[in-house]
């Protein structure tokens, strides 16, 4: 462990007015909780605020996966990964049923998570009434009144203009029946994994300095239409080319060399574990 640094990067006072702002969150499902955000060795925008909440939360016996699209071995991923190791020294692994703490970037495992993991999700932006609002003071007002005509409006003319919801990634979801929150930017696919789950979700938007969090056993629902249910991605038809995989959420790859498009797993630990277990 560099002893140049306190454990896990951030000083004892920072990591409790974080934990203190996420256990506000916590008592509030889905309320965005200002806090003050901190300066990193990385960019902000690139997951600052999830990594603020990984190191205040990190305990020495911990063992952390950090993924980025579904994958370990993205830059950012990488990155994360080696800072947290190099100022924390807790293990790591690909692993995500062998993780306590889990830090991601637009993906949620695919294996379901146990009551005793916690998932880190980078926020880039935790509003979710920013698209048809651009106040914050109006906004706050509207959380507090439980206002979200224009949301249900925007997706009403989606409807009209192209007979689909077309909102992908970020999709908007009502938490607890209360807030309506941002997911962060997972696909559609990973939204219905939000509700009922074991684990405990927590958002970090380091730019914006927010946290929110949905607990376990928190009633999460996609914002839909009676008449137009909810959908998720399909890929009926296609398999992983690595581990054969079909009811996991899929990359698509185009291969340069052959031109030819395939598809494989995007959460790359659970399609190493599948062909480890082939193997």
């Amino acid at each position: 462990m560099n002893r140049d640094y306190n454990f896990a990067y951030l000083d004892e006072g920072a990591k409790k007015e974080i934990r203190r702002s996420i256990l506000k969150a916590v008592a509030i499902p889905g309320y965005q909780v200002p806090f003050g955000s901190r300066e990193l060795p990385i960019g902000r925008g690139w997951g600052t605020g999830g990594l603020q909440i990984t190191l205040s939360i990190l305990l020495p016996s911990d063992i952390l996966k950090v993924i980025d699209q579904g994958s370990d071995d993205s830059v950012n991923a990488v990155s994360i990964k080696r800072l947290i190791k190099e100022c924390a020294a807790v293990g790591v692994t690909t692993d995500s049923e062998a993780a306590t703490v889990i830090q991601t970037r637009h993906r949620i495992p695919e294996i379901p998570l146990r009551g005793d993991q916690i998932l880190v999700l980078q926020v880039p932006e935790p509003e979710p009434l920013r698209l048809v609002e651009g106040s914050d003071l109006v906004s706050r007002r509207m959380h507090g009144e439980k206002d979200y005509n224009l949301i249900w409006l925007r997706l009403f003319e989606d409807l009209i203009q192209f007979n689909e919801i077309t909102a992908a990634a970020g999709y908007p979801v009502m938490v607890h029946d209360r807030y309506v929150a941002s997911p962060s930017p997972i696909p559609r696919y990973d939204v219905p994994k939000l509700n009922m789950a074991q684990c405990l979700y927590l958002f970090g938007a380091g730019r914006e300095k927010k946290i929110y969090a949905i607990p376990p056993y928190t009633k999460v629902e996609a914002l839909s239409f009676d008449d137009v249910p909810f959908q998720v991605e399909s890929f009926a038809g296609h398999a992983c080319g690595k581990c054969g995989a079909r009811d996991v959420f899929l990359d698509e790859i185009y291969d340069e060399r052959t031109g030819e498009k395939y598809y494989q797993c995007s959460d790359s630990g659970y399609c190493e574990g599948r062909r480890r277990g082939a193997g």
